[in-house]
């Protein structure tokens, strides 16, 4: 890999972990609650306890490829080395689905969250406005990037920490089992991609491996403490809301946690205002993050012939991947201006799902295949903790194809355009993919 084209190790654990948190934190802001709209208070708690226990044993599998082959490319990488080209751009294509589509969303709830503070400040807007600040950030390099990351995560986690002890004394379990599961266990299925919301996009951590010092030692820590912080941030944010009011009129709104503390405060009263001013920590560092890993997919897709060899172009003296930000920033506000909030999340998520699956194979696929690759982080229980991942991403994969055809239709469709493109061009026997498998 040529000097021009590699990336500034500058990142340590604590950064892994702002990244790992803040990728995933707006999920705790915004999107899961449509989840209670298809399956009610219990049935989503049952849907989240399964997917929280995907994402247990995912990260933990996923970990060990990741230390393994600390590349920009991350997923792509892994299926790349395990399957070969095709499964590389299956992978790559999912994963730029992923990421690309997710900060929409979170545009889309920032300019939500600015209008519930100001109804003057046009939503659509507001959204484009963050996607140009934002880009900015991470024009300036990835040492600013992952401060600015870990500043604003923190605030978002405390935040979170006080919105908990404002609404916790005002929760009732009568509210919470009110008709908790209106449309019996269907209602658990249908929920799971927003279930998968509160977690999804913590992988990015794997678009910035190449820029961990020491990645060995410091990519462990930063995706164990990162999936543990999140896992009792989701858990309690869920339940919590979900015991002060009627949850059906939080159910179908982007700013449910500023509403719910308006229930508990009134709307006029001045803290709520302040929450929802910053609420906006936690949508922001989330799309600071996701920002970082979707140009670092892009990025390591054009350096290996997959995107055009633009998308690999780095500043000379920044080393970040100018064309990649900029190219990511223009689909995402495409997809800002076309799509709605709940169908972005369910494509996002898709795209996801079908990573994972790509990825747990690789892993066992690896294991065999090449049993000498050095591997400082191992999956713990082996074979049942990839197993069980690779299971229940399985299983949400089909539950989503089932409940919303007509989006998985629009996945799957871009995926097949992609795959004849590709293979037309004879991309798959390109020699910059030829290189990439050499050199990792």
């Amino acid at each position: 890999m040529s000097s021009s084209q590699s990336l500034k190790k500058v990142i340590r654990p604590i950064h892994l972990w702002a990244i790992g948190v803040g990728l995933v934190i707006s999920g705790e802001y915004f999107g899961w609650n449509y989840g209670w709209g298809v399956a009610g208070t219990m049935g989503f708690l049952i849907t989240t306890l399964v997917i929280t226990l995907l994402y247990i044993t995912f990260i933990f599998s996923f970990t060990e490829l990741t230390t393994s082959i600390p590349q920009a490319g991350g997923p792509f990488t892994y299926t790349h080395r395990a399957m070969g080209p095709v499964g590389g751009l299956i992978a790559g294509y999912a994963t730029a689905v992923e990421f690309l589509l997710a900060t929409p969303a979170i545009a889309l709830a920032l300019g939500n969250y600015l209008h519930f503070l100001h109804p003057a400040l046009p939503v659509l807007g507001s959204g484009l406005a963050f996607y140009i600040i934002l880009t900015v950030v991470n024009l300036l390099g990835i040492k600013e990037s992952a401060l600015f990351s870990l500043i604003i995560t923190l605030l978002a986690v405390v935040e979170l920490l006080i919105y908990l002890g404002i609404v916790g004394p005002s929760f009732k379990t009568a509210n919470f089992l009110h008709d908790a599961m209106p449309f019996g266990w269907s209602g658990v299925f249908n929920a799971l991609p927003f279930a998968i919301w509160l977690y999804v996009c913590i992988e990015g951590i794997a678009m910035v491996a190449e820029e961990v010092k020491d990645p060995h030692r410091n990519i462990p820590k930063g995706y164990i403490s990162a999936i543990l912080t999140l896992m009792l941030l989701a858990l309690a944010v869920m339940v919590f809301t979900g015991g002060i009011t009627d949850w059906k009129s939080l159910s179908a709104i982007d700013y449910p946690l500023p509403e719910a503390i308006g229930v508990v405060l009134g709307k006029q009263n001045g803290i709520t205002k302040l929450f929802a001013g910053i609420g906006l920590f936690g949508l922001i560092a989330s799309f600071n993050g996701i920002i970082i890993s979707y140009s670092r997919q892009l990025f390591a897709l054009g350096r290996a012939g997959y995107l055009p060899g633009i998308m690999s172009t780095l500043s000379p003296r920044r080393r970040v991947p100018v064309a990649a930000l900029i190219t990511g920033g223009l689909l995402g506000v495409i997809a800002l201006y076309m799509g709605k909030t709940d169908q972005l999340v369910i494509l996002s998520v898709m795209g996801a799902i079908v990573m994972y699956i790509l990825s747990m194979v690789s892993l066992f696929i690896l294991r065999v295949k090449d049993p000498a690759l050095e591997r400082p982080y191992k999956a713990p229980l082996y074979p049942w903790f990839p197993g069980i991942a690779l299971f229940l991403s399985i299983v949400s994969l089909f539950a989503i194809i089932y409940t919303y055809p007509m989006l998985s239709l629009i996945f799957f469709g871009g995926l097949a355009v992609a795959l004849v493109i590709f293979i037309g061009m004879g991309r798959h026997k390109h020699q910059a993919v030829i290189n990439l498998l050499s050199e990792i």
